[in-house]
């Protein structure tokens, strides 16, 4: 070890001012980049633990990381926070079994801490509170909503109801980022708080963005333009794409992906009714009720009879003119009758017609030409008149309808071949497919030049330092008759004159000490 130092020593003794220079900033610019790689690295590989935080909850989130010693970064305006790869999955369980992140709003966990002797009035609020930070959290969940907040306002439950007519209400505020959300979404939203709160319905729930805009008022169901509902329009729609939907599915199955484009338009009648329909059979006689009456009539006829006793039996004696009287007669009669009262046969239809009927169907079908590649050319096969009825056959029959009053296949459904354009679509997203590779081999790139630097400089320090050691010791010397230069490191046996001294100079200057040396020592001798 002694010995190299000292020839290392003495190697950077022979070596010029400008070498000496250029060796420091070589070995200069190779420990800086090695430095940096070493810091690269080494430093811990942060992953997102939580985004789109309320600032309250990231305050409390870095206090209990402080508190469990886990390194963080605070980044986005604070709203997020990264931490270790390694410590992401724990610092998550940790921080969940302290009910963070709360969402800026307080849930039912309001309920855990016990409260006696509240009044109702501060029992009822908070569980008003628990149900909007409920439901906030939920909202929040959904793709395209960065933030909710939810105000539900519920009527008194009173004794006595002054007013029938108050009821729930409630209102969603989100934060979209920007971007508007899709009427599903807001739907779905409506449909959330107003199966949630008792009593709500969900034409009382409105959904308001960030921007100021009334999401919800094109779901409500009250009439609109033309007498129609945003219910009805949904209607048609949802049995228009239906319809489109079943016979693009059927085309492509046959044509192949991307060949066909189907349109079908419903005609739906909005109309509902209600039909009472009375009918009455006189044949159909049936027996209502039957009165039997009965009446009896009895008749007797009687004589009267004489005094009782010997003097009346005596012949001139003084009852015996009283035998020759007229009789009495008594009569006594029946009579019976019967009443029956039929009633006519009679049915009664009530026929209740619903909106919604489907009145008229009638699609329209695009399907590509079908085409030949010979000889790096398209050739277009157009199909024959068969296949493209056939085509339309089975449109029609996948759709259902029954040509009405007069009506033909083709007006019905119209099949058309056309030459299908370039999907845009498609070549934007193999654009993006090629950046995005692109993109990859750059970042490759990027870590293979940073390695490469880092060997190019140690290489090109080891090179000076072999220049060093092979020019320090070594003389080049013009002789005449030879060639310009001699080996390096070769002895100098003829002696030095005024001409080579000359042409030495000339070819390098940078040993003229050397050869003045050289020449002085020779002289000497």
């Amino acid at each position: 070890m002694t010995r190299f130092l000292s020839q290392l020593s003495a190697l950077w003794k022979q070596l010029g001012l400008n070498q000496k220079i250029s060796l420091v900033l070589a070995a200069g610019v190779v420990v800086a980049v090695m430095a940096g790689l070493l810091a690269w690295s080494s430093r811990p590989d942060m992953q997102l633990l939580y985004g789109r935080l309320d600032p309250k909850d990231g305050a409390d989130i870095v206090a209990a990381l402080e508190a469990q010693g886990v390194s963080y970064q605070v980044g986005a305006g604070g709203t997020s926070i990264h931490v270790p790869r390694a410590d992401v999955h724990r610092a998550r369980m940790d921080l969940a079994s302290k009910g963070l992140p709360t969402g800026g709003s307080v849930g039912f966990e309001i309920f855990d801490r016990g409260n006696f002797g509240i009044s109702d009035f501060v029992q009822r609020t908070n569980y008003l509170r628990a149900i909007q930070g409920e439901l906030s959290r939920t909202i929040g969940q959904l793709d395209g909503v960065r933030f909710a907040r939810v105000m539900v306002v519920m009527p008194e439950n009173r004794l006595l109801v002054t007013n029938s007519n108050r009821r729930s209400t409630a209102s969603v505020l989100v934060d979209t980022g920007g971007s508007r959300l899709a009427a599903d979404a807001v739907n779905s939203i409506r449909s959330l708080v107003a199966n949630a709160v008792e009593g709500l319905r969900i034409d009382d729930v409105v959904v308001v963005d960030n921007r100021g805009n009334v999401l919800s008022e094109e779901l409500q169901h009250d009439g609109i333009g033309g007498g129609l509902t945003a219910g009805q329009i949904r209607y048609r729609k949802n049995l228009e794409d239906y319809f489109g939907r079943k016979v693009e599915t059927m085309l492509a199955t046959v044509l192949g992906p991307a060949n066909a484009v189907v349109r079908v338009s419903v005609d739906v009648d909005n109309s509902s009714s209600t039909v009472v329909e009375e009918r009455f059979d006189p044949d159909a006689q049936i027996l209502r009720s039957s009165t039997v009456t009965e009446d009896s009539n009895v008749s007797s006829e009687t004589r009267p009879s004489g005094a009782v006793g010997v003097i009346a039996n005596v012949p001139g004696g003084t009852g015996a003119g009283d035998n020759t009287a007229d009789p009495v007669s008594n009569s006594q009669q029946t009579r019976k009758s019967k009443s029956e009262a039929y009633e006519i046969g009679r049915s009664t239809t009530n026929t209740v017609r619903n909106a919604g009927e489907i009145r008229r169907i009638t699609a329209a079908v695009f399907v590509a030409l079908r085409t030949s590649v010979g000889g790096g050319q398209r050739t277009p096969q157009p199909r024959t008149p068969e296949q493209v009825e056939t085509l339309r056959q089975m449109v029609v029959n996948a759709l259902g309808v029954v040509p009405k009053g007069g009506q033909t296949l083709d007006q019905i459904v119209t099949v058309q071949e056309v030459d299908f354009a370039s999907d845009p679509v498609a070549e934007k997203v193999e654009v993006i497919g090629r950046d995005v590779q692109f993109q990859q081999w750059i970042e490759l790139a990027q870590k293979v030049i940073v390695v490469l630097l880092a060997a190019g400089a140690f290489l090109y320090f080891l090179r000076l330092i072999k220049r060093g050691q092979a020019e320090a010791p070594s003389l080049e010397i013009y002789q005449p008759g030879a060639s310009s230069q001699t080996p390096r490191g070769a002895e100098i046996d003829a002696p030095i004159t005024p001409e080579m001294l000359n042409e030495m100079i000339r070819q390098k200057p940078g040993n003229v000490g050397l050869t003045l040396k050289e020449w002085m020592s020779a002289g000497q001798k």
